[in-house]
């Protein structure tokens, strides 16, 4: 039985189109659970936000300065947000927010905020330009990688690695190319895209699995739910996927979350080739997009997120995750009012609503 919730919880994220941010997911998560008696506000980045308009989600919510603009913008409006909302609690969905956040943790709790999040250290260990240095033998593989600030160094990389290879943004996003033309055309767009350094990874062949997983901060795995996507979209996104049940898996991910002494949500994206090695190709500091799936599948992370967040009890063992549960995403059109619009695009803020949506 989980512990109810009470309190006002801000989920940043909410932008849901064909590449989805988890703060839909995560916002859902919490409304999923039955002891959830709180109000959830929509943090985002644009008036049309999707999430802003899904009927019966959110409470309120309010447009968010761009991380480009610096965490002392985001302290501010957050600040301004707390005083409107009665904010209690903050759980970040975006990569690109979670150092911000992560060193404004003591300045958000001194305004009454809780977040529940890794430290600046872990991030770093765990980002794609650092991962390599967590392999650590048979127990964690990682494919060997180097960061490349200029694209002269991608040909070298080309003779070392081999084709195909695989090549990432500084935040998100992946391609896999067969040839040094196309490497550089990937260079070029992720350098425009989210900077440089990119990150030039060697190309495993194998199945993709994907573990959404909790860290207590002390090394412990507090749940984790695994899955293998079904169907993907042109942007190599899960569409659906399916929860499985492999142990050696779950272990990976226990010593992922162990070495790192994680605290807070990640996502560990793996390789697991035909002979049975398993590469952890990422380390995604936060939910997945797919989140949704594992309160679906008995095992709600994001609430248990909530409550270590706010401080409060958490079960001793969270009940395991049923197998063979699936997702499919799917494309509708919402019908909302043409307040909602207006009022974001006007003050920044969509009014909280008398009533909590069933």
């Amino acid at each position: 039985m989980m512990h109810a919730i009470d309190a006002t919880i801000a989920v940043t994220g909410v932008n849901a189109t064909d590449n989805p941010a988890p703060g839909v997911a995560v916002a859902r998560a919490l409304r999923h659970e039955p002891a959830f008696a709180g109000r959830v506000i929509g943090l985002g980045y644009e008036a049309l936000d999707p999430g802003f308009y899904a009927p019966g989600l959110l409470d309120g919510g309010a447009i968010l300065p761009y991380p480009s603009h610096g965490r002392a913008a985001f302290f501010e409006r957050v600040k301004e947000l707390q005083k409107v909302f009665g904010l209690e609690a903050l759980l970040p969905t975006l990569d690109s927010e979670l150092r911000s956040v992560a060193r404004l943790e003591s300045d958000l709790a001194a305004i009454g905020i809780r977040t529940f999040v890794p430290a600046l250290d872990t991030i770093e260990r765990a980002s794609k330009p650092q991962l390599h240095r967590l392999a650590d033998g048979a127990r964690i593989r990682v494919p060997d990688s180097e960061t490349v600030a200029a694209p002269d160094g991608l040909e070298k990389l080309v003779r070392r690695f081999g084709l195909p290879l695989v090549v990432k943004g500084l935040y998100y996003g992946a391609q896999i190319v067969h040839s040094e033309a196309d490497a550089l055309a990937a260079f070029h767009y992720f350098a425009a895209t989210w900077g440089v350094p990119v990150i030039v990874q060697r190309f495993i062949d194998g199945i993709e699995f994907n573990v959404a997983a909790l860290g207590d901060g002390t090394g412990r795995m507090r749940g984790a739910v695994a899955m293998r996507k079904l169907a993907l979209t042109d942007k190599g996104k899960g569409w659906s996927g399916v929860t499985v049940d492999n142990p050696d898996l779950m272990t990976l991910a226990e010593s992922v979350v162990g070495a790192l002494s994680w605290r807070g949500p990640l996502e560990v994206e793996v390789l697991s080739e035909q002979g049975g090695d398993m590469w952890v190709i990422e380390i995604n500091p936060r939910f997945p997009a797919w989140i949704y799936l594992a309160a679906g599948a008995g095992q709600n992370l994001p609430y248990v997120c909530a409550l270590l967040a706010l401080g409060l009890p958490t079960p001793r063992e969270l009940p395991p995750y049923r197998v063979g549960t699936m997702f499919v995403r799917i494309s509708l059109d919402q019908i909302a009012d043409l307040d909602t619009f207006a009022q974001l695009s006007a003050s920044g803020v969509l009014e909280m609503r008398q009533e909590t949506p069933a």
